[in-house]
């Protein structure tokens, strides 16, 4: 099926050092980088609190990115994301913007959304998500 990965998956395997093996077990299943995650993982590199901690975040999310595309934000999923911002909006819970742009590209791709273990609740407020916790 596939899966996209929101920012918290990937600083969950950052923060293991498990990348690679992560990689290595979801095997032939197709992942996926929204670009809006992307961004908040780079964001992690300027805001390191040191040079060596900004460098080993930049080789982490390099080899991630080597491996694994990274996905615009097409017409086709900002036109997505307007569909569910404004279901949310209807409803009176709309998830923060970059969220929503992780579940409207999962939507898309017809991926689910891999997240980190502390949950990303607020993905349970997209109707159709499948939603998977790093393990």
């Amino acid at each position: 099926m596939g899966l996209v990965m929101d920012t918290s998956a990937m600083v969950a395997l950052e923060r293991r050092g498990a990348v690679t093996r992560w990689l290595e077990a979801v095997g032939e299943e197709p992942v996926a980088i929204p670009a809006a995650a992307y961004a908040e993982v780079l964001a992690g590199v300027y805001l390191a609190d040191t040079p060596e901690r900004a460098a080993l975040r930049r080789r982490q999310i390099d080899e991630l990115v080597s491996r694994v595309p990274v996905v615009d934000f097409s017409p086709a999923i900002a036109e997505r994301w307007a569909a569910l911002f404004a279901g949310q909006k209807r409803r009176g819970r709309v998830i923060p913007a970059n969220d929503l742009a992780v579940a409207a590209t999962a939507l898309h791709l017809g991926f689910g959304v891999l997240v980190g273990p502390t949950g990303e609740s607020h993905f349970r407020e997209v109707d159709g998500l499948r939603i998977v916790m790093v393990s």
